[in-house]
């Protein structure tokens, strides 16, 4: 089986011929047909985020299931499947409540680069390969954890499944879970990537208004016009508050900041009305820090919150959202960027790096 691993920070990604081996219990083996190329493989790649190495990037993947190990019962061969990349256990307090992207067993694959139950299925000779986020989906075929896998149906494009199970669903899942009534408000939106532009997706479909982009690529803002923005801007050339001020004459109610970046979190805080909200989902390094201005927080009464995965309960979510894009809601064929092979890995995480546009897929089939 071929993959992409990375064996070292800040050097590219090899082509390797890796031994796979069988699913274990409560495990299932993947054949990968698209994955979506997304900036924490990015980050893992450059070292900003540590991981154990040799490992297998990538976590936005689809395909069909060739083998389910023993006790897998709701799964079977053949079956069209999108992996994600936060195990949900099913039996603790965050499941049961309905947050599953907060599982107590969610932080296991990212401290140990195994699976659930222990260890890896990945080798290259005698040595062991480890798995990105349980996933390792830059590759032709993956062993996962059967609490990472979810079933959709057979007509939807694989490369669609694919980003759908990580940019779409935190993009989109942060309007619709964290922004009650958020039709006829404004929605500001920093990084016109694919999370981003997921975003702007999510606003439109539930009438927000207006709906301000603000990114650094030409580009980018004209993609963030074409699926629903009302307002683009230049963050080069303009003042963001600024722009956002004259926009919207009180601010924007909420922000949604897709960068991760100290510059961009102060951008949205000054860009909110009295009362506003500001959420994280872009990642930054593990020792970034943040600085807020204290008493415009008490005094104008705004909020600063991290989402995860879009707050989604990925089990229920991610199924509707296929329902919206099959009923031709949501433009999802429009958010894909360029497509890749396996063997141009490297190129398409040097596309990210350089602010390609869309979301970027490597196709398998």
């Amino acid at each position: 089986m071929r993959a992409a691993v990375l064996r070292s920070p800040h050097h590219p990604l090899t082509i390797e011929d890796l031994t796979l081996g069988a699913p274990r219990t409560g495990e299932v083996r993947v054949r990968i047909e698209a994955t979506g190329v997304c900036h924490s493989d990015l980050h893992y790649a450059r070292g900003d985020l540590p991981s154990r190495v040799p490992i297998v990037l990538g976590h936005e993947g689809a395909g069909v299931v060739v083998e389910v190990g023993p006790g897998v019962e709701a799964l079977a061969p053949g079956d069209k499947v999108v992996l994600t990349w936060r195990p949900r256990c099913g039996q603790c307090e965050y499941c049961s409540s309905g947050r599953p992207g907060l599982c107590v067993r969610g932080r296991v694959h990212a401290e140990s680069n195994g699976l659930l139950r222990g260890g890896t299925r990945l080798h290259a000779g005698d040595e062991e390969v480890h798995h990105l986020m349980g996933l390792s989906c830059f590759a032709e075929e993956c062993v996962v954890s059967q609490e990472s896998v979810l079933r959709v149906p057979d007509d939807i494009p694989s490369d669609i499944a694919a980003i759908v199970g990580c940019a779409v669903v935190t993009g989109m899942g942060v309007v619709l879970n964290r922004m009650p009534g958020a039709a006829g408000q404004a929605i500001l939106v920093i990084g016109a990537g694919g999370v981003g532009l997921s975003a702007i997706i999510g606003a439109k479909l539930v009438g927000a208004h207006p709906i301000i982009a603000v990114d650094i690529s030409d580009e980018k803002l004209d993609k963030a016009r074409e699926l629903g923005a009302t307002h683009v801007i230049d963050s080069r050339r303009q003042d963001v508050a600024q722009e956002v001020l004259a926009i919207t004459g009180t601010g924007a109610q909420w922000a949604v900041d897709a960068i991760g970046r100290q510059e961009t979190v102060t951008q949205a805080m000054a860009s909110l009305r009295p009362g506003g909200t500001t959420f994280m989902v872009g990642l930054g390094g593990p020792a970034d820090q943040l600085s807020v201005p204290l008493n415009n927080l008490v005094q104008a009464e705004k909020s600063l919150q991290g989402s995860l995965y879009g707050s989604s309960n990925i089990g229920v979510q991610l199924p509707r959202i296929l329902d919206l894009y099959r009923a031709g809601r949501i433009p999802l064929d429009r958010l894909r960027g360029r497509a890749y092979r396996l063997d141009d890995v490297n190129d398409a995480l040097a596309g990210l790096a350089g602010g390609a546009v869309g979301r970027a897929v490597i196709s398998m089939t």
